[in-house]
């Protein structure tokens, strides 16, 4: 598939798809920064669609509105990053990702918990397995952004006909042992397993090239996705935390509201080991040479929690790190586009 049908495709449903709702209240969230007239920054809003690529929350989160042409020229965006996606990421490649099951199965030895797809599994073995894991991650099978996930904790002898019923009239399928994370990660937010993105593109010579290092942090719910109220911010080359956490309303936090725990300067455990993991994730994966990677870290070490073939983009926010050019040259340097 070409650039240009790719792209062409991509703007006309998008264009087809517009919702003017959604151009106001991202106008609403660059009024934060800006004192430009809503007229004049949804006209700009529109016109960096065209020019650059750009999403409509990738204009409001990375404050376009304040940058200049030269500037907005280095940012990456999330129709560029669909189009890496489609012309590099095989539909093989995508199937052995996005399919639960299938991942559950290939990338075993590398999970650090237990997993069952309610398919597989009769009422006397899903009985026993809640036995031994009390408190349980129910998913869908085709869940994207962190939806449809619910933490249940159960006590004493469960029914698990009942439990069954429950989880599928909710239309999640998979059950995964709730991960304990390293002390260090609980101390960012408890009531969440915080997890690191690991954005990698596997070159054709086999050479695994780092896009974006991601720290994602829980605020409100059980999982730490930016759909559902958790933050981000970047990670240096050891691991550590450069600026203040931003969630997608563009809220800036130097320190985590519920804890207290300084995001800033934050050092991620492990932080080698994960480094290490991606790499042999990246290289286990040739049909879809562009993955974003979300791993917990245990005590014991780092464990994958799924691998997206359609990776969101992460890139410092200008008014809460002072960094006013984006990842894209990082991007056309690695993939060549």
């Amino acid at each position: 598939m070409g650039k240009a049908t790719v792209r062409l495709g991509y703007l006309f449903n998008r264009a087809r798809n517009i919702r003017v709702g959604n151009l106001f209240e991202f106008a609403k969230q660059v009024k934060k920064v800006s004192k430009a007239p809503t007229p004049v920054i949804i006209a700009d809003m529109l016109w960096c669609s065209v020019k650059y690529d750009m999403g409509f929350r990738d204009y409001a989160v990375w404050d376009i509105r304040l940058l200049n042409a030269k500037e907005r020229a280095t940012w990456m965006t999330h129709p560029k990053s669909f189009r890496i996606t489609r012309m590099h990421n095989t539909p093989e490649g995508r199937a052995k990702l996005e399919d639960k099951r299938r991942f559950a199965r290939e990338y075993a030895d590398l999970l650090g918990r237990e997993t069952v797809d309610l398919r597989d599994v009769d009422d006397a073995a899903l009985a026993a397995f809640l036995g031994r894991h009390p408190k349980v991650l129910a998913k869908p099978l085709d869940g994207h952004g962190g939806g449809g996930i619910a933490l249940h904790e159960l006590s004493g002898d469960v029914d698990a006909a009942a439990f069954r019923a429950e989880v599928n009239a909710a239309g999640q399928t998979i059950i995964d042992e709730f991960i304990v994370q390293h002390p260090d990660m609980a101390s960012l937010y408890p009531d969440s397993v915080n997890t690191v993105r690991m954005i990698t593109y596997l070159r054709p010579d086999g050479d695994v090239r780092l896009l974006a290092a991601v720290l994602r942090i829980g605020n409100g719910d059980v999982i730490d996705n930016f759909a559902s109220g958790g933050m981000f911010t970047m990670l240096d080359e050891d691991g550590v935390a450069l600026y203040p956490g931003v969630d997608k309303n563009s809220n800036v936090y130097r320190e985590h509201p519920v804890t207290g725990t300084s995001i800033v300067g934050f050092q991620v455990p492990l932080y080698d080991q994960v480094v290490e993991l991606t790499e042999a994730l990246a290289r286990r994966t040739p049909e879809a040479p562009y993955v974003g990677w979300d791993l917990a870290i245990t005590p014991s070490g780092p464990v994958v929690i799924e691998g997206n073939h359609n990776s969101s983009v992460f890139q410092p926010k200008p008014s809460a790190s002072g960094v006013r050019t984006g990842l894209l040259p990082v991007y056309q340097a690695a993939v060549g586009f």
